[in-house]
């Protein structure tokens, strides 16, 4: 048997005071960078910014730049991710809107210097190669 071959963005989204948005998905206590899955004929790029939509409302973010490009075997796939970084000039007041409750659990914006015990471990690692300058490519 094969497994499905799938492509993912998620983005390090960052506010005017440098926070970055971070989501808790209701099927999981772990908090984790927004995106999701590119659709067939879907560009990641615009995978991204609906992803942003039906995550969290966010419509003026501007992609910086690729962060880098990750492959994960996890969960019987073969899945290769694209994490962009990205800024929103507006925070809409310090508060995200999580636009899908049914999926979005929580949905906050936390300082570079104070992220949740509970983040997930791949969210950790391209966090910290952000704040190192570095770019990367690898296993999730």
């Amino acid at each position: 048997m094969t497994k499905p071959r799938t492509i993912g963005v998620r983005v390090l989204l960052l506010d005017e005071q440098d926070r970055v948005a971070l989501v808790r998905h209701s099927y999981t206590d772990l908090w984790y960078l927004p995106g999701g899955g590119v659709k067939k004929g879907e560009s990641t790029k615009a995978a991204l910014l609906r992803e942003l939509r039906e995550e969290i409302a966010v419509e003026n973010a501007v992609i910086e730049r690729v962060l880098g490009v990750y492959h994960s075997r996890r969960e019987h796939k073969d899945d290769h991710i694209v994490i962009f970084v990205a800024r929103i000039a507006s925070a809409a007041g310090g508060t995200l809107k999580r636009a899908d409750p049914m999926e979005i659990e929580q949905a906050e914006w936390f300082a570079l210097d104070t992220l949740p015990a509970t983040l997930s471990p791949a969210t950790g690692r391209r966090i910290e190669e952000y704040r190192a300058g570095r770019s990367g490519a690898g296993d999730w």
